[in-house]
């Protein structure tokens, strides 16, 4: 019975060398031999090493736009995923726009635009409101509005405005993830809440968005592994991170072969941590369910 059965799970014609021989993940053997390769040659490699240790200040500066951008990105996703299932036509139209807008265009000419645009029209706004402020002599707020009136957009420096573009892009695709998991909560939730009493806020809060969030955790961590990646294009701000670093050492150095295979490393290390943290909370939320 037990060789019936093996015949039957086996394909036709395969031979069991070869199953056993396709079983084994070889693409994490080659990733984990490149990756210990690497890392003695910059054990060993002077070059190499000098490289890694000017790459690490750029790693530290990657991480921390990536960590700050997609928290912004979480809470704008949050609001305007709200707002895309709100029966308020007026905020479901905002929230519309700014997804379908932010979508559409690309995200490194969304940095720009956002870099180079919104961010000195929005300083010039505030510049303006806080002189009109100082006119109408609000004594309480004078401190706040002569602060406004003298701010500059030299203040804003090219880190602060590329975290906002990051967070500004992630935010359309996060709404996008959070309607879904709202939406996909059975109906009766809500009806159930409402008819307990409670309001449409506090159904949302307390009965509808602890179950979402639980859904569209998977999907935020790949989101946060890909915004780490996207902050690579930061490099056209001129923002210090691990790419515009690697771009720098090259150019002063000449070790092109050395420079971007550190780079390159320093990434895979990053994110196949990330993914790594991601699948154990995967796992860990199938076995709780």
């Amino acid at each position: 019975m037990s060789a019936i059965a093996t015949s039957r799970t086996r394909p036709p014609g395969a031979r069991p060398g070869l199953m056993e021989f396709g079983r084994i993940p070889w693409w994490a053997i080659i990733i984990i031999a490149t990756g210990l390769a690497l890392t003695y040659a910059i054990l060993a490699n002077q070059t190499y090493h000098e490289t890694f240790n000017y790459l690490v200040t750029g790693v530290v500066v990657t991480l921390r736009i990536a960590f700050v951008a997609y928290l912004l990105a979480t809470i704008i996703g949050l609001i305007t995923g709200l707002a895309r299932t709100s029966k308020n036509p007026i905020l479901f139209t905002i929230a519309t726009l700014y997804v379908e807008t932010a979508r559409g265009i690309p995200l490194i000419v969304l940095m720009l635009y956002v870099a180079f645009v919104v961010i000195p029209a929005g300083v010039s706004l505030l510049k303006a409101i806080g002189t009109w402020g100082l006119s109408l002599g609000l004594d309480p707020l004078q401190g706040a509005l002569t602060s406004l009136s003298t701010l500059s957009i030299r203040q804003i420096n090219t880190e602060m405005r590329g975290i906002f573009a990051l967070a500004i892009g992630y935010g359309a695709f996060e709404a996008e993830i959070f309607r879904a998991g709202i939406q996909s909560i059975s109906r009766g939730q809500m009806e159930a809440a409402r008819s307990l009493g409670m309001t449409y806020p506090q159904a949302m809060r307390y009965v509808i968005l602890p179950q979402a969030i639980r859904r569209v955790l998977p999907p935020l961590g790949n989101d946060f592994i890909a915004c780490l990646k996207d902050s690579s294009l930061l490099t056209v701000l001129a923002v210090n991170e691990l790419t515009q670093l690697g771009r720098l050492r090259r150019a002063s150095t000449f070790r092109v072969f050395e420079t971007f295979n550190v780079v390159t490393y320093l990434y895979l290390a990053m994110t196949m941590v990330l993914s790594a943290v991601v699948r154990f909370i995967e796992q860990r939320m199938h076995i709780e369910e």
